[in-house]
């Protein structure tokens, strides 16, 4: 693949879409001469480890990737350690980062030093969420509200065909179902159902 330009747009949950972030990116996209593709992820920013972003990594390391664009900067992730650690890495390989909402240009010092104070403030910010989840799920506990799924209730899980492809890739590459569920985002029971009805038991 020639060298691109890298569009990354990514939602933590299934409930949410892109939306919101596609129509000024698209415009961006549309000004550009060098060849753009997008890669896309619905997975929690609290890891790096994801499959769209995976395969964008891939094409970093290759040197095919001339710059990332992004929404905003916590859409390539939520954790100080895991952005600090890919700005250093795009700037060792050359690789520009621009964020649309932020103003982000890792060609800048400006820009190198802005990068590294959103990544603290995404962190702060994930932080803070999580404490609001543990206090309000304490407040439920105390009120007497029963957490959790009703027994003998299942949920169906929706599983993506670039979700299937991935797990029947790593399979095929001797990866462990482990690594496979953590690649994906989905259970280990979920990536066993998978490989049976693609690939037969496993």
């Amino acid at each position: 693949m020639p060298k691109h330009i890298a569009i990354y747009l990514r939602v933590s949950g299934r409930t949410q879409d892109t939306k919101s972030q596609e129509p000024e990116l698209q415009r961006w996209a549309a000004a550009q001469e060098e060849p753009v593709s997008w890669y896309r992820d619905t997975f929690t920013g609290t890891t790096m480890n994801r499959p769209g972003w995976n395969q964008l990594e891939k094409r970093i390391r290759a040197g095919e990737i001339s710059t990332i664009v992004c929404w905003r900067a916590d859409r390539l992730g939520r954790t100080a350690p895991g952005l600090t650690t890919l700005f250093a890495d795009l700037i060792e390989r050359k690789v520009n980062l621009v964020s649309l909402k932020d103003g982000i240009d890792l060609l800048t010092p400006a820009g190198r030093l802005l990068a590294n104070v959103l990544a603290s403030v995404a962190q702060f910010e994930t932080e803070v969420r999580r404490e609001r989840i543990a206090a309000g799920l304490a407040v439920a506990r105390e009120k007497g509200v029963k957490l959790g799924r009703k027994p003998g209730i299942h949920t169906r899980v929706k599983v993506t065909r670039e979700q299937e492809r991935i797990a029947r890739e790593m399979h095929a590459r001797g990866e462990k179902k482990v690594s496979i569920a953590r690649a994906t985002g989905l259970s280990r029971h979920t990536i066993y159902h998978i490989l049976k009805m693609t690939i037969g038991p496993v």
